[in-house]
């Protein structure tokens, strides 16, 4: 081997040598970076967990024990508003009810008087000329208007039924007219009075409707 050749050689070895050390330096600034990334990610974890420790040691008992005594607070006032509009409904309820009763106490009463008081309408429209006959009537008449009087002075009303448009809600059609003094659907006569306690049907009217 000449020496020139020998110094080629001499010269690829210095040069493999370089880059072998350069290689070396690379990797080692690559682990150190590495390194300190894990190290700043440690740091991190360890500030938020000194963190939380500090707050869960900065949070007071008595602060739990207010939040929970707010809370119970609350749940019982929304119950307690809940009951209050229950109890407000309730006595409302009971308040109409015992208006209506008040209203039309008198209704069994007066339903089972009406037929005594068609008995007495009937006697009235027997004609005689007795000097006695006239007398009775007279004292059956006056009865009949008291008794009317008293029942009036507890809501009695009768159903106005001749001569009006007939309405189902307070007569009751049994026989069809053909009066040409009347228009159509005109009651042309009533058969029996019907009553009524202020806005509630007693007994419908029995009437004759014009067809």
């Amino acid at each position: 081997m000449t020496e020139k050749d020998q110094s080629v050689n001499n010269t690829e070895e210095e040069v493999n040598s370089e880059e072998n050390v350069e290689t070396q330096n690379v990797d080692n600034s690559q682990d150190s970076v590495e390194n300190t990334d894990n190290s700043e990610v440690k740091e991190d974890h360890l500030q938020e967990d000194s963190q939380e420790e500090v707050q869960a040691e900065d949070v007071d008992p008595k602060d739990e024990k207010i939040q929970e005594l707010e809370k119970l607070a609350n749940d019982n006032e929304e119950k307690y508003l809940r009951l209050y509009a229950e109890f407000e409904n309730y006595k409302r309820r009971i308040q109409n009810e015992n208006q209506i009763n008040k209203t039309y106490q008198a209704q069994g009463v007066l339903t089972d008087i009406l037929p005594s008081i068609d008995n007495i309408e009937r006697a009235l429209q027997i004609e005689g000329d007795d000097e006695s006959f006239k007398s009775l009537q007279k004292g059956v008449q006056m009865v009949h208007e008291s008794l009317l009087r008293a029942l009036k002075d507890n809501g009695l009303e009768e159903i106005e039924a001749e001569g009006q448009e007939f309405d189902p809600n307070l007569h009751q059609a049994v026989v069809q007219d053909d009066n040409p003094d009347f228009k159509s659907g005109e009651i042309t006569q009533e058969l029996q009075k019907g009553y009524k306690l202020k806005d509630r049907v007693l007994r419908p009217s029995m009437v004759k409707v014009n067809q």
